[in-house]
């Protein structure tokens, strides 16, 4: 049976292993050594994420003996909710507090007809981008995969009423791509039809800063939607906002990009956050046209959400919408995406998990 063990905080190393940490084939290799029917295992899953039990005890279609089995093993995991921010946009940011004490931030945000929930991946990021909060912590740890789904069980509890939570996007803190392992792991277990968290991988997106060695791998192993945080069009500027673009250039995302396994009618979607002075320019504009041609290609136009921290300006509305202007003249779909929750620092960019 095989757990990921290697970001496991240190302080719960001696105890019970979470429930919450095995996929559906290692708990049915662990019944069938204690015994248990297989059929057990889709049960006690869907108790836990479709049902939504805190504890084995509400597991009431489990005999009593297989229950205090299950408690005698396993663990049980609950998403602490340290703090919850209301946005006058009705946006929602989670300060979830983690076993070892650190914390990490998530955001649930309202659209029109759903909810849209921005998980993290890591506990702070090691990727170093100027215009991030999260940066400035630095890479503390990776989440272990029940820590990742948590966030989407803490969130799920508060959404009531006609609207659901439908989207998940992985955009929160961390590059997930470099906590690949964990990463994958949640999301199979949040697109699980049978005995999942059912969400279609048609609403599921992970964005990258452009982790180019996981490329191949994550087209094989999910066809949820990828989008490339790239908010430059040349190498001296991306290298100056995102130092992962010295080790992999704008080329070789590029050619990546091309070669990612597609289905027919999707298309990767590029995150280009405005910032004045720096990528805003008409020729910019006209160089993103030109450097996605290879690539089925949507931008996602996101003016810079300003912060204290920051050395940063936000565009002026008439310079958004002329770069705009220039994306759609040369054929492409582009949206300027209005991020929600700034009065809270949980627009993209501004979370940093600081209330800890």
């Amino acid at each position: 049976m095989k757990i990921i063990t290697e970001t496991m905080p240190a302080i719960i190393s001696d105890i019970k292993p979470d429930i919450k940490e095995f996929n559906k084939e290692e708990l049915t290799r662990w019944f069938a050594e204690k015994g248990i029917q297989p059929y057990r295992t889709i049960q006690i899953m869907r108790w836990i994420y479709l049902k939504q039990v805190e504890s084995f005890d509400g597991m009431t279609d489990i005999s009593k003996d297989n229950r205090q089995l299950l408690s005698d093993n396993f663990s049980f995991s609950k998403p602490e909710k340290i703090k919850v921010e209301s946005s006058a946009d009705g946006s929602q940011k989670y300060l979830f507090g983690l076993q070892d004490g650190n914390c990490i931030e998530t955001v649930l945000i309202p659209e029109k007809n759903h909810y849209t929930l921005c998980i993290s991946t890591q506990v702070g990021c090691a990727m170093g981008c100027r215009f991030c909060m999260t940066a400035k912590s630095g890479l503390i740890r990776n989440l272990t995969q029940a820590e990742i789904i948590n966030q989407v069980l803490g969130a799920l509890k508060d959404v009531t009423g006609e609207k659901r939570l439908t989207n998940i996007v992985l955009m929160g803190m961390g590059e997930p791509l470099a906590n690949y392992e964990n990463v994958i792991r949640a999301i199979h277990i949040i697109t699980d039809n049978d005995s999942g968290l059912q969400f279609s991988t048609r609403r599921v997106t992970l964005s990258t800063s452009g982790l180019l060695p996981r490329f191949d791998e994550l087209g094989r192993d999910t066809k949820i939607n990828l989008a490339i945080s790239l908010n430059a069009t040349d190498n001296r500027t991306r290298s100056m906002l995102m130092p992962i673009n010295k080790k992999y250039p704008l080329e070789q995302l590029i050619d990546a990009c091309a070669r990612y396994s597609l289905a027919p009618r999707n298309k990767i979607t590029f995150e280009y956050i405005l910032i004045q002075g720096i990528n805003d320019s008409i020729e910019d504009a006209n160089r993103l046209a030109k450097l996605l041609m290879p690539v089925k290609a949507k931008i996602n136009l996101i003016p810079f959400n300003e912060h204290p921290d920051s050395e940063f300006k936000r565009p002026k509305e008439s310079v958004i919408l002329k770069f705009q202007e220039v994306l759609h003249q040369k054929g492409y779909t582009s949206i300027i995406r209005r991020s929600k929750g700034q009065d809270i620092s949980a627009a993209c960019g501004q979370l940093s998990a600081k209330n800890k």
